[in-house]
């Protein structure tokens, strides 16, 4: 399964990261290139364990929804959100804080399993030989 892992470095107390990352309103923001936004679940304010939210965004040119569940919050270092429906076969996707001096350090990792069995492999292989 593929592992996607973005780490990076944030001037602001754990607590304030940890806020930001489950944010509904804050995510909406940042991913403006796909008009992502929250159509179900959870649509506003800070997602919490046992929470769903569900996604619509345009992939590929294809409108698509998500809709993930948090399943684990160990605040303020941690919580970790999967796929409940939607294209993926299956997605965990797990963020994670960590504090570092004056700021935070931030690992969010993201670990799906493409739909479609060998064409969905293959399709992987594509995409990220070309990134």
């Amino acid at each position: 399964m593929p592992l996607i892992v973005y780490k990076i470095y944030i001037k602001a107390p754990i607590d304030k990261c940890l806020d930001l990352a489950r944010d509904v309103e804050v995510h909406t923001k940042t991913t403006s290139k796909t008009n992502e936004r929250a159509v179900g679940g959870t649509t506003s304010g800070l997602l919490e364990l046992g929470d769903t939210v569900t996604w619509e965004a345009v992939h590929f040119g294809i409108k698509q929804r998500l809709t993930a569940q948090i399943i684990e919050m160990e605040k303020p270092n941690r919580f970790v959100d999967i796929m409940v429906k939607g294209a993926f076969h299956s997605f965990v996707h797990t963020h994670q804080f960590m504090e570092q001096g004056e700021g935070t350090i931030m690992i969010d990792q993201f670990q799906y399993k493409s739909p479609l069995g060998l064409i969905g492999v293959l399709a992987d292989k594509l995409f990220w030989k070309n990134i």
